[in-house]
């Protein structure tokens, strides 16, 4: 039986204004893709397999798991000649509810088939300033960004001068904590605790070409310093999306699938099967594209000016 409490915590946390906001915010992002002429697709919300990603945990239903994003399917439908296609629906990630997430939250991802990773920031600009009423966004590389930030050069710095740099900047773990830490790590710990907070005004910003070893899905532009072809966007120091020139090798996707699989058990997380429909898909011939994930959620939190998601959400994990 249900708790005396939970019977008086039936209504719903966002207003009645925060849902008309929500339903014209859908119906602005389908008129903008019909414009486009990209087509709107559904796909399952449980999938065979989650993410390998460990930075990223799915929630196990069964013998199946709860997507995290619909990118995997997405992707085999591109393969399949669908053509452009975007989608408006649920996600769900393992993660403590907060002020800036809930477990089950709403995403928009799409992709465009002709485009490169820079093309797509221009685009999802355009979806910004229409959602929000803000200016153009603000760019600006990884690179560029820890150096005007930090004076940091984060392609070719090395683990001791990342750890005082966190140090510096209030971020202190103990040594059991930091023992394990890869480079990567610490530009993370350091790029979510320090620099996005500072991403602030009332224009987006979008921050491209990540270090290579933060490719995730994306491919990789060579160089002296190779970069990953992706970008992220924040906003008032919240990151809204994150978007990828995407990779197209099949052998490639395996060894990142395998890589992040060695990084889960390194550090004590269950290892996941890597999805051979994906990587199937992609050896047919994934079309040059790109990508982006973007949380409805959260761009509802600016457009409202709130700092709760609950806010902006009917029910949240606490009351659902």
């Amino acid at each position: 039986m249900y708790q005396e409490s939970n019977k008086n915590n039936w209504q719903p946390t966002a207003k009645n204004a925060a849902l008309h906001a929500r339903a014209e915010f859908y119906q602005k992002i389908r008129g903008f893709f019909a414009a486009r002429n990209v087509l709107e697709v559904e796909t399952p919300l449980m999938a065979a397999c989650g993410v390998t990603d460990p930075y990223i945990q799915a929630f196990p239903v069964k013998d199946k798991y709860l997507q995290t994003s619909p990118e995997y399917a997405m992707k085999r439908m591109l393969a399949a000649d669908c053509g452009s296609i975007y989608q408006i629906c649920k996600a769900f990630r393992m993660e403590e509810a907060g002020n800036f997430h809930n477990p089950e939250f709403t995403m928009i991802e799409w992709y465009r088939l002709g485009f490169d990773h820079l093309q797509l920031m221009q685009e999802t600009d355009e979806l910004l300033q229409l959602l929000l009423d803000c200016p153009p966004a603000n760019r600006i590389t990884y690179h560029d960004l820890f150096m005007q930030k930090l004076g940091i050069n984060p392609l070719t710095a090395d683990l001791l001068t990342l750890q005082q740099c966190a140090t510096q900047h209030g971020i202190n773990l103990t040594a059991t904590a930091a023992q394990d830490l890869t480079i990567t790590d610490w530009l993370q710990l350091i790029m979510s605790h320090v620099i996005e907070p500072q991403l602030t005004g009332s224009s987006p910003w979008f921050v491209y070409d990540f270090p290579a070893a933060q490719a995730a899905l994306a491919k990789v532009i060579p160089g002296e310093f190779p970069v990953a072809a992706r970008f992220e966007v924040y906003m008032e120091g919240l990151e809204l999306g994150n978007g990828y020139y995407e990779l197209q090798d099949p052998q490639e996707q395996s060894k990142r699938f395998a890589a992040d699989n060695q990084k889960r058990a390194q550090e004590g997380i269950a290892t996941m099967q890597p999805d051979e429909r994906l990587v199937a898909a992609l050896e047919v011939g994934l079309p040059d594209c790109a990508g982006i994930a973007m949380g409805i959620d959260r761009m509802l939190m600016l457009k409202l000016k709130t700092k709760n998601i609950a806010d902006v959400i009917s029910f949240t994990i606490n009351n659902a």
